[in-house]
């Protein structure tokens, strides 16, 4: 069972208030983020406004050649991956390095590129899918998958509702 919600950012102070909200209701039991998306659609810029609102000091970047970054400065670990550069046989290699990085108490593991994985990743996960809608106009196509990221979800859905009103 899944439970989805879409985001239309008009701008990136909308992707930023997401990432805000996001980080805001994460809590330290963690959670696997797969970012989806064109080249260009936002899904590293949605990553350093999510790492700023965890309180990540260190300077965020795609991991597109190392895979990896790892960020432990904020109230949470973040764990950065990017699949873009990985055949599938490197894909498959990680997997269950991958794993073991969603099952760490106080830590978030967000993969840029999930798409890549041929579906081989954790079933306890939240999708993000971005789409351009226009230059800087985007949708973000949220899907959470398991008991914990539903209740995120429907969380998320009534927050953004809440500060849209205010």
């Amino acid at each position: 069972m899944n439970k989805h919600f879409e985001f239309i950012a008009e701008n990136l102070a909308d992707t930023e208030k997401l990432a805000e909200v996001f980080s805001g209701i994460i809590n330290t039991s963690g959670a696997l983020i797969c970012l989806c998306g064109d080249i260009g659609s936002g899904k590293t810029t949605f990553a350093k406004s999510f790492a700023k609102f965890l309180g990540i000091t260190q300077k965020v970047t795609s991991p597109s050649f190392v895979i990896l970054n790892e960020y432990r400065s904020g109230r949470m670990n973040l764990y950065h991956f990017d699949l873009y550069r990985l055949e599938q046989e490197g894909v498959e290699t990680i997997l269950d390095e991958l794993s073991e990085y969603t099952e760490k108490e106080n830590s978030v593991t967000l993969i840029e590129w999930a798409e890549f994985s041929s579906g081989n990743l954790p079933e306890e996960r939240i999708d993000i899918k971005i789409t351009y809608l226009g230059e800087i106009k985007r949708r973000f196509q949220l899907t959470g998958y398991g008991e914990k990221n539903l209740q995120f979800i429907e969380k998320l859905k009534k927050s953004l509702i809440k500060n849209e009103k205010n």
